[in-house]
Formats: structure tokens, C-alpha cells, sequence
């Protein structure tokens, strides 16, 4: 508002509001669309490796759990020996060395047995304190070898896969973001005038002003050239995600693939030596075989019986980390 000394006063009042540029709404909202997806993305991934290290521990407990279950077993077969050692002792069918090496064997179980049960606590104690749960769950049911045969192919479901997509998508939107935004935004004004002159004639005038800012993109040059540089950036990343996830999934097959094969090979060598154990015991009580060839015997036996256990549940942790690989969810 100005006035003169003649009476004379002018009042001008106006107002000016950013204009949304040429489908700027529909790249801003496929621009927070893409922040959201990203981030649901990589909530989903962090769920998927806290689910790796579960596999691991459980994997963990359950080849503890195999180890004690087969130094028990052997701990029981060695106390029944033992007695019945002692008792032929007493009856003068054996000499008194046999019975110390019977009660030798049996201790060295024991001190296993122990160490056996503490390296469980262990795996125990890992596991409560990753989960909070006290006991295992039901291990993931294991499918047919010709089931497993994924491809790179199905690895688009991978939690990685897709977060690295979205990255890529997440830096498109920002450049197409960049890019609308290159220049200054157009001004919509309107402004309201009144005019009074000295004799008290009054004149009202509104006016809409548009303000077009020309030679302004340098200033969002560095803005554009930071997207395009994240853009690339995304793309290579997805490149080598991509070939990491391939290279793990191949690692997996292989493992898996191996473990099956020794997994059998240990079941029917366990077999084997057991049934010799078994028929040394029967020579030992007929007074064919001596104490030490049947100790050594099954010793053989019980090593061999806890090689297929543990090959077993290295077989249920082979499938587990093969499932992960693929990104499937226990």
C-alpha cells in the first residue's frame, strides 16, 4: 500500500502457488510406491537371513543331538560287556586283564557320553538364546532328489533378488524425479489493486500473472547426475546379486547332491559293522573270539553308527541350507 500528499492511495495485494508440472503428481506417487516396495523388500530380507541362522542352530543341535544319542547307546553296549566280563571272571572263564580292559573301554565311553552331553547343553543354550524356544521344531520335510533340481530361474522370488530389483526400480523413479525436476516450477499469480485518487475515486483491477522460470536446470544438474550415478550403481549391484544367488544355489545342489551319496555310503557301512559286531559278541560268548578283537570290534561299529547319524543329519542340514538358497521361508 502507498499514498501520495495529494490524497492520492494504492493498495495492491497478490499471492503466487507453484504449479505441478506435466504428470509430476504420477512420478512423485510412483516415486514413494517404489521407497515403500524397497522397504517392505528389506524387511522381507532381513527376515530371510534371521531364517539362515535358525537353520544353522537347529542344524547344529541336531547333530549334537545324533552324537549323544550313539555314544549312549554305545556307553549301554559296553556296561552289559563289562558285567558279563566280570561275571565270567568270577567263574574263571576269563583272566583278570580282561576284566580292566572291559572297565577301561567302558570309562573312556563315559568321559565321551559327558562331553557328548555338554556339547548339547551348548547347542541348547545357542539355540534359546537365538529363538527364545526350548525345543526344536519338526524338521523341514525332505523332497525327492529330482525335486530339488532349482534353476536360476526360480531364484526371482529370492528375497535378494527382489530387494535388488527394487533398488534398481527405487533409482529409475528418483531419476525420472530428477529429471521433471531439472528446472525451477512454474508460478501460477494472482493479485487484487485498488486505486484511489485524490477527488475519491476508487478503481479496482485483479490480474493473473503465470511466471515461466527460464535457465534454471544447471542448478539440478548435480541433483540428475547423483540419481544417474545411483541408477548404475543398482544395475551393477543387481548384476551381482544375481550371480551370487546362481553360485549359491549351485553350491547348495552340489552339497546336497554329496551328502545324499555319503549318506548311503555310511548307512551301509554302519550296517556292515555292526553285523560283524554282532557276530563277534556271539564268537566272544562261545569263547571263539578274545576281548580285545571284539572291544576293537565294536568300537569300529559304534564309530561307524555315529558317522551315519551325524551324515544323517548333515543330510536334513543340507537340505535346509538348500531350501535358504533357494529363498524359500521355513
Amino acid at each position: 500500500m502507498s499514498s501520495t500528499s495529494r490524497g492520492e492511495r494504492e493498495t495492491e495485494l497478490g499471492v503466487s502457488l507453484p504449479l505441478w508440472r506435466w504428470d509430476q503428481r504420477a512420478r512423485s506417487q510412483a516415486s514413494a510406491a517404489a521407497e515403500t516396495a524397497w522397504a517392505d523388500a528389506s524387511q522381507q530380507v532381513a527376515r530371510w537371513r534371521v531364517a539362515g541362522l535358525v537353520r544353522e542352530a537347529a542344524a547344529r543341535v541336531r547333530l549334537a543331538q545324533a552324537d549323544l544319542l550313539q555314544v549312549d547307546a554305545q556307553h549301554q553296549l559296553l556296561a552289559k560287556l563289562a558285567e558279563d566280563v566280570a561275571r565270567r571272571v568270577r567263574a574263571g572263564d576269563l583272566a583278570p586283564s580282561d576284566e580292566l580292559a572291559a572297565k577301561a573301554e567302558l570309562l573312556g565311553w563315559e568321559a565321551q557320553n559327558s562331553q557328548a552331553r555338554w556339547s548339547l547343553q551348548a547347542e541348547m543354550s545357542a539355540w534359546q538364546t537365538l529363538t527364545g524356544l526350548t525345543a526344536l521344531p519338526l524338521a523341514e520335510p525332505i523332497a525327492i532328489p529330482g525335486a530339488v533340481q532349482a534353476t536360476t530361474d526360480d531364484l526371482a522370488g529370492h528375497p535378494e533378488a527382489q530387494l535388488a530389483n527394487l533398488e534398481v526400480e527405487r533409482a529409475r523413479a528418483r531419476v525420472a524425479s530428477a529429471s521433471q525436476l531439472a528446472g525451477a516450477a512454474p508460478e501460477l499469480g494472482v493479485s487484487w489493486r485498488q486505486e484511489r485518487a485524490n477527488l475519491g475515486v476508487t478503481q479496482s483491477s485483479v490480474a493473473l500473472s503465470m511466471k515461466l522460470p527460464l535457465g534454471t536446470a544447471t542448478h539440478r544438474q548435480p541433483q540428475l547426475a547423483a540419481a544417474l550415478a545411483a541408477q548404475d550403481t543398482a544395475l551393477a549391484e543387481q548384476a551381482q546379486t544375481q550371480r551370487h544367488l546362481s553360485a549359491q544355489l549351485g553350491l547348495a545342489q552340489a552339497h546336497w547332491a554329496n551328502t545324499q551319496a555319503q549318506a548311503t555310503t555310511e548307512q551301509e557301512r554302519a550296517r556292515l559293522l555292526r553285523q560283524r559286531g554282532q557276530w563277534l559278541q556271539r564268537s566272544f560268548a562261545a569263547g571263539e573270539t578274545a576281548l580285545p578283537d571284539l572291544l576293537r570290534a565294536l568300537t569300529a561299529a559304534a564309530q561307524a553308527e555315529a558317522a551315519s547319524a551325524r551324515q544323517q543329519a548333515a543330510l536334513t542340514q543340507a537340505w535346509a541350507r538348500l531350501q535358504h538358497a533357494q529363498g524359500l521361508m521355513p
